[in-house]
C-alpha cells in the first residue's frame, strides 16, 4: 500500500511530489510501515476536507452575492448606516466603571466555580476560605452600591438641581 501512494505522489511530479514521497519513506522507516500511515491519512484528509469547504463556501459566497456600490461602500460599518461624525467620542466613565466590575465579579465566578469543582477534597479549610473571599467581594459590592458607583443616572432631588 505505501508503495502505491509513494507511486502515485512521485507522479504528481516536481519538486512538491519529490518532497512529499521523502517524508512519507521517511514515516514509514521510523514507525514500521502502515501503521503510522494509517494514523495520519485520516487528520490528512479532514485537514483537505476542511480546506475544500472554506474554499467552496468562498466561491459560492462570491459567486452569488450581490455587489453594491454606494456613497457608504468604502465607509466602516456601523450597524447598516452612513456613519456621522467623529469616531472620537468621550464615553461616560460609568462605561470603565462597569467594565472593571464586570471584570471582578467574572473572576470572582471563576474562582467559586474551581471552588465548587473541589468542595469535597478541601473541606471545611476551603469552605470558610471561600466564605471569607465572598464577605470581602459582597463588602466591595456593597461599598460600590453606598458610594453611587452603580447609578447610572441621578434619581429624587438631584435630578431636580441638577437640572438648574
Amino acid at each position: 500500500m505505501i508503495g502505491n501512494i509513494s507511486e502515485f505522489v512521485a507522479n504528481l511530479g516536481g519538486f512538491l511530489g519529490r518532497q512529499i514521497t521523502e517524508a512519507i519513506s521517511r514515516i514509514t522507516m521510523q514507525q514500521g510501515g502502515t501503521v503510522l500511515i494509517a494514523e495520519y491519512w485520516a487528520t490528512g484528509l479532514f485537514v483537505l476536507a476542511v480546506i475544500g469547504l472554506c474554499a467552496f463556501m468562498i466561491g459560492v459566497s462570491a459567486l452569488l452575492g450581490g455587489r453594491s456600490q454606494g456613497p457608504s461602500k468604502g465607509l466602516p460599518f456601523e450597524s447598516g448606516i452612513i456613519g456621522t461624525g467623529s469616531a472620537r467620542q468621550r464615553f461616560s466613565i460609568q462605561f470603565y466603571l462597569v467594565a472593571m466590575l464586570f471584570v471582578i465579579f467574572d473572576i470572582e465566578a471563576m474562582f467559586l466555580f474551581s471552588w465548587a469543582v473541589s468542595v469535597r477534597e478541601v473541606g471545611w479549610g476551603g469552605f470558610w476560605g471561600a466564605a471569607i473571599f465572598i464577605g470581602i467581594l459582597l463588602a466591595g459590592l456593597v461599598y460600590d452600591y453606598r458610594s453611587g458607583a452603580l447609578d447610572w443616572a441621578p434619581v429624587g432631588r438631584e435630578r431636580l438641581h441638577r437640572g438648574k
